[in-house]
Order: structure tokens, then sequence, then C-alpha cells
């Protein structure tokens, strides 16, 4: 079977990044794709606009913390997840998120202290996936996420 999703949108509020009590960060980004046509009956442009949930983990986290901003496009490929759970009401709630597996910024970043910020033009290394890497990458330089040169993420 093939659960896969490939998305490019705008992000629409800033992440704020959780770490959870084994220190495992987390974040869920708001990513909006468009889809423009013109309506046949009035002649008018309509453009829908859908949110995405997309979650990340670990090093792709860290790195939407420092590089990712309301505003940035990107490109997402992951896989589609619907989680259920009671609230504190007892009433039964479910959400579908995307769970990132490649993340690459399509635009430069707004932030003055990167201003020679370049777009992303590579893909991230064969065969990563930020939930299945190896302990042994915790350890890796700073800035790098598993001792790859930039995981996926050009910045």
């Amino acid at each position: 079977m093939l659960n896969k999703v490939m998305l490019i949108g705008n992000v629409g509020r800033d992440p704020e990044i959780r770490h959870l009590d084994t220190g495992v960060a987390t974040t869920t980004i708001a990513l909006a794709t468009s889809e423009t046509y013109i309506d046949k009956t009035t002649g008018q442009r309509v453009t829908n606009t859908e949110w995405h949930s997309v979650v990340l983990w670990r090093q792709w986290a860290d790195m939407a913390e420092r590089y990712i901003r309301k505003g940035t496009q990107l490109y997402v490929e992951g896989r589609i997840r619907t989680r259920t759970w009671d609230d504190r009401d007892g009433q039964r709630r479910s959400t579908t998120e995307i769970i990132a597996d490649t993340v690459r910024l399509l635009s430069r970043r707004e932030d003055n202290s990167n201003a020679g910020a370049q777009p992303v033009a590579s893909a991230s290394p064969a065969g990563y996936s930020h939930h299945a890497a190896p302990a042994h990458h915790a350890a890796a330089p700073a800035g790098m996420p598993n001792g790859n040169s930039n995981n996926g993420m050009m910045y």
C-alpha cells in the first residue's frame, strides 16, 4: 500500500517547537495550498485554499524553528495520519495530519540574520527519514541535524 503526500504551500504562522519529556523536538506547521479555476456559470475566478497540519519531528522541527516563518513557501513530502482522542469533556475528537519525511524551503529566509540565503535547489539525502534516523546521529555537529550537509533543507 502507498501512503504518500506531496505539497507545495505557504506557512500560515511561525512554528512553535515543543520538546517531549524524552527531549524529542516536534512542531506542527499550518500549510496552505490553493487551487484556482474559472467558475463556468459566473465566469468568475475562484480560489479554494486548503489548510494542512504538517507535523515535523526531531531534526526537522529544530530546522523549522530556525528557518521557517509565516509566509515561507515549502515543499513537503510525507504520509497522512489520522489521530483520535477524547477531549476533557469526554467528546471524541480526531485530526488528520501530514507527517513530514522531507521538507524543502522554496523561498528565501526573511530573517535579517541570514540576508544572503539562497532558494532551495537540491533534494534530501537518499533514504533519509526523520523518524528512522539511527541513534548515533544524535551527536551530529551543531547546525547539522544528522551529520549530512543539509538534510534536505537549504539555507
